[in-house]
């Protein structure tokens, strides 16, 4: 009786005693099983599993995901529409960190130990922050070439590891905020008090106009940002995200200032600039940082960046008792996360006034319950 005939691919035993299975795939060519099997029975369920996923749909081309890392990677950050600055953090961290280790391996050999390999040796070598950037942009290539079923399943499997943990930040004090703005150049105080008191960041103080001050109602309108670049370019934007787009109330308290400063330094005409160097030019970051380091020393204060005042103005408007939702308003965030990190940051300034007052009770009792005593004593 002649053997029942395959319906679906073929096996063979090799001269090695070891046994091939080949099929033919929904593109009409021949499939051979990437490795050989011990038994013939082991190669029929290969088959069994093969054939299961082509009737589900399922099927994966073995051979799309034949193609460099490197290539591919560069044709993702270019099809994307990125700021020129999140464009250029890619290409940094794929040239400095991804690709000498994977740009010529190819997608479909990038496997969860050689990514877990990867960043082990890049954690002993590099800053953390910098290797959870780095983890977090190879793992949204690599979801790319999952959609683009070039690979079935994304390889950045490390729980965690695209998470940029960051040391906390100092806050400075309302005390600390004038210290710097009365020792800094003239120029740049109302800098420093507008950042300090309304946390804005750098590029959007900078990138302020005169028509963006409304003295009148004691607002400003944030509407664009100067960034700059690693190549000495700056690019003025929009801010980060539509909530990045928002006016801001003026704490009277530095009204004054910011009125005295228009009249001094900044450019005349609604388009003028508010924020302007000696120069007449774009204060630049490196330049100010100089001015900052210098401003910081002779004030005293150690440790303590441009940007840090920024967490003093939102820590303060978090301890007027602001909502979730009226702080990432303030700050222009579009999600709650870092306001409610601020509303933490006031509820424990809020537990240690709380735990005082509770001092202050107690003493105010004793010293009623001293005096009760004291007279029932003369009474007796």
């Amino acid at each position: 009786m002649a053997a029942k005939r395959r319906q679906f691919g073929r096996v063979r035993k090799l001269p090695s005693g070891r046994y091939q299975a080949r099929y033919v795939g929904p593109d009409g060519q021949l499939r051979p099983a990437p490795e050989t099997f011990r038994t013939k029975r082991d190669a029929d369920d290969w088959l069994a599993d093969k054939q299961t996923e082509m009737r589900r749909g399922d099927w994966h081309d073995p051979d799309a995901g034949k193609v460099a890392f490197g290539p591919y990677a560069l044709a993702w950050i270019k099809e994307r529409e990125l700021t020129s600055t999140t464009r250029q953090l890619y290409g940094s961290l794929l040239k400095h960190h991804l690709e000498p280790v994977l740009g010529s391996i190819n997608l479909a050999e990038i496997s969860p130990p050689l990514v877990r390999r990867w960043r082990a040796d890049k954690l002993a070598a590099s800053t953390g922050p910098t290797v959870a950037k780095a983890y977090a942009l190879l793992r949204a290539i690599l979801g790319t070439a999952v959609s683009d079923q070039l690979i079935r399943r994304n390889p950045c499997q490390v729980k965690g590891a695209s998470t940029v943990h960051t040391p906390e930040r100092p806050t400075a004090t309302v005390q600390e905020v004038y210290a710097l703005a009365d020792v800094i150049q003239p120029r740049y105080r109302t800098l420093v008090l507008m950042a300090g008191f309304l946390g804005l960041r750098w590029g959007e103080l900078i990138g302020l106009h005169r028509r963006d001050i409304d003295l009148e109602h004691g607002s400003v309108r944030v509407r664009r940002s100067v960034a700059e670049l690693g190549n000495g370019q700056r690019e003025i934007k929009a801010p980060k995200s539509a909530a990045g787009k928002r006016t801001v109330s003026i704490p009277g308290v530095i009204l004054r200032d910011i009125c005295e400063h228009l009249s001094l330094y900044a450019e005349p005409g609604a388009d003028g600039r508010v924020f302007i160097g000696a120069k007449k030019a774009t204060p630049r970051r490196n330049h100010f940082n100089r001015l900052w380091h210098k401003a910081c020393r002779e004030a005293g204060i150690k440790g303590l960046h441009f940007h840090d005042l920024r967490h003093t103005g939102n820590t303060l408007t978090a301890s007027t008792g602001a909502s979730t939702r009226e702080l990432m308003a303030r700050m222009g965030h579009s999600t709650a996360r870092a306001a409610l990190i601020y509303q933490h940051a006031s509820a424990d300034r809020d537990r240690l006034i709380a735990d005082a007052l509770s001092g202050l009770v107690e003493r105010g009792r004793r010293d009623t319950d001293e005096r009760k005593g004291h007279a029932g004593d003369t009474d007796g």
